[in-house]
């Protein structure tokens, strides 16, 4: 091997690694609210810098999330399988506690940036992006 091709070598796997980095630390990032939706739509926006206890009574059933240094969990469900209650702790962007039986999506998300006067209960066509491609 010659002296340049180790050199390119070591080159592409230290940028690959910074890359590998950048995006562990992007993707992984605390979050500092949560957004609670029910059936799709927005239920409310919570910050994750306060405890507190916040109860969703909907048509679906009784939910309790608790916010506890920094992070957020389910706390009580009245559904049947409970499993929401055993998701954990989030507090990472994009992290989700979702209870399917009650259609109700907890989501740790950064902070809100808004160009558009649109309402909160609004999506622009840049806000909206697929959770999943299926063919």
């Amino acid at each position: 091997m010659k002296k340049k091709d180790i050199i390119l070598g070591l080159t592409i796997i230290t940028v690959g690694l910074i890359l590998m980095l950048m995006m562990k630390v992007y993707h992984h990032s605390e979050g500092n609210r949560i957004v609670i939706e029910v059936n799709g739509k927005k239920y409310g926006t919570y910050s994750l810098d306060e405890n507190q206890e916040i109860n969703v009574d909907t048509e679906y059933g009784h939910n309790v999330i608790c916010i506890e240094a920094g992070k957020a969990y389910m706390k009580e469900a009245d559904c049947p399988d409970g499993y929401c209650m055993r998701q954990g702790k989030i507090s990472k962007k994009n992290q989700t506690i979702v209870c399917l039986p009650h259609k109700l999506v907890v989501e740790v998300n950064g902070e809100q940036h808004r160009t558009s006067k649109a309402s909160d209960n609004e999506n622009s066509a840049s806000d909206i992006v697929p959770d999943a491609v299926v063919k």
